[in-house]
């Protein structure tokens, strides 16, 4: 019985070590933010109608990064159209697969979201005039046009 717990004692911090310290699980994380080496991180956190989700990650050297270029950098595909009170996205991640309209009237949108210290705000601003910090994050749900108080997207998780 004695050399049985040892045995199950020893093969259990062999797989905590082993879970906890793996160079791949670090490499995984690394490999899932562009410019992972870079002294601060923004993200982009997307949130389908049909409540999948995804994040992206951006390193950025400056003070802060804008919303056009975190998003450009993000790798996630989004399309935009140009307004006269600036660019306006219609699709992200390939939700709507296709449009002919940025925004139809009755039909989703995507509502933008600031995280800042953990906490989401609705964006006042379109995602070009934003400027993030460090851990700061852009949150898109694409949401019903009947939703007058959309909630935001999942908080990003630090990789």
């Amino acid at each position: 019985m004695r050399n049985r717990l040892i045995w199950a004692s020893a093969t259990l911090a062999l797989v905590i070590a082993a879970c906890g310290s793996s160079p791949s699980s670090t490499a995984s994380q690394a490999s899932s933010c562009v410019k992972a080496s870079a002294a601060h991180h923004a993200y982009v956190v997307v949130e389908h109608l049909s409540g999948t989700s995804k994040q992206k990650c951006v390193g950025f050297a400056g003070d802060t990064i804008d919303g056009a270029s975190l998003m450009d950098q993000s790798t996630i595909v989004y399309q935009t159209q140009t307004f006269s009170f600036g660019k306006g996205v219609c699709s992200i991640d390939s939700e709507p697969a296709q449009y002919t309209e940025c925004f139809p009237k009755n039909k989703p949108y995507w509502s933008l979201f600031i995280e800042t210290g953990g906490a989401w705000a609705p964006a006042s601003t379109g995602y070009a005039a934003i400027n993030l910090h460090d851990k700061d994050a852009l949150g898109w749900h694409y949401v019903d046009s009947a939703d007058q108080n959309p909630s935001p997207p999942p908080l990003a998780k630090e990789s």
